[in-house]
């Protein structure tokens, strides 16, 4: 019940929250990878790895402008480049082969049109998933109707998700345009989905049981009742997301650099899911019907 009685206190945090990462989307510049603005990838793999600044240098005489240079692992680079022709790939392989057997693990080339279908499918993926959850909750509740409707639940779980993204999102963006090495790729679009898949199953949770407890007819009123059903379910929601954190920090510690900043927004996303779950989602339920039945009076 103290976090049902005190929302207000828990609105006024995720609304600070919000401002701040939505400023993080808005003025931020979105410091996107070649898999989004076309280009190529290259990373090598050296038996004694050059100093990073070296191989800059070496670069820098190619004249090609902004070519991005980032450590992988103990012996790897990755090296990001505009989009190549074969002459300027073997160019850029000689150039970057600092020292004896250089190996070349992966070259990658995408085109800007590619790109462009990539950022534009990843938009409509996310639109896509909050729409296909919306639906699906309102229809999981389709007989709870009292006090709030159930497209209301599906309503309510759409702005916690949207809560959810925005968050990490911002984070993100923020260390992004402040760090070369953190670039918005598709790993950051499938942390995204995957924060929504994570949160909406954290949300439903607790949704599940205030409608469990609405038809058990006690005598309550719906705050009493979805305040004892967020009491019920805070251990089970916050064991759940230790343990995933558990794993995502062994991935974030032992993943290698590739998997690093997907970790990274995932848990940041586990995070904000679990407290939206518990300290937004329920308290938006009574806030809503409070808000229905001064309408009706």
């Amino acid at each position: 019940m103290y976090i049902i009685k005190h929302r207000v206190f828990f609105y006024i945090l995720s609304g600070i929250l919000l401002i701040a990462s939505m400023g993080s989307l808005i003025f931020n510049k979105w410091n996107y990878s070649i898999e989004f603005t076309g280009g190529a990838l290259l990373e090598l793999s050296y038996q004694e790895k050059p100093q990073i600044e070296d191989i800059k240098t070496a670069l820098g005489k190619l004249g090609w402008g902004t070519v991005q240079v980032q450590a992988a692992g103990e012996k790897s680079v990755l090296i990001r480049t505009k989009d190549l022709t074969e002459k300027e790939r073997q160019e850029l392989i000689t150039v970057a082969s600092i020292g004896e057997k250089t190996e070349i693990v992966r070259f990658s080339s995408y085109g800007p049109s590619i790109g462009a279908e990539l950022r534009s499918n990843s938009i409509w993926a996310i639109i896509s998933v909050l729409i296909g959850i919306m639906l699906y909750v309102a229809y999981a509740f389709r007989q709870v109707s009292k006090p709030v409707s159930s497209w209301m639940y599906g309503f309510i779980t759409v702005i916690a998700l949207a809560h959810d993204v925005i968050i990490p999102a911002g984070i993100y963006i923020w260390l992004s345009a402040h760090n070369i090495g953190v670039q918005i790729d598709v790993l950051f679009v499938t942390a995204l989905l995957t924060v929504l898949g994570f949160s909406v199953h954290d949300t439903i949770v607790v949704f599940d049981r205030t409608r469990e407890n609405l038809r058990s007819g006690l005598k309550e009123d719906f705050e009493t009742t979805v305040g004892k059903s967020v009491s019920q379910t805070f251990t089970r929601s916050i064991n759940t997301s230790l343990t995933v954190l558990i794993v995502i920090g062994a991935l974030y510690l032992f993943g290698g650099e590739s998997t690093k900043y997907f970790a990274f927004t995932l848990g940041i996303g586990v995070i904000i899911g679990t407290y939206s779950s518990i300290f937004i989602g329920s308290p938006l339920l009574v806030t809503m019907a409070n808000f229905i039945e001064k309408r009706k009076r």
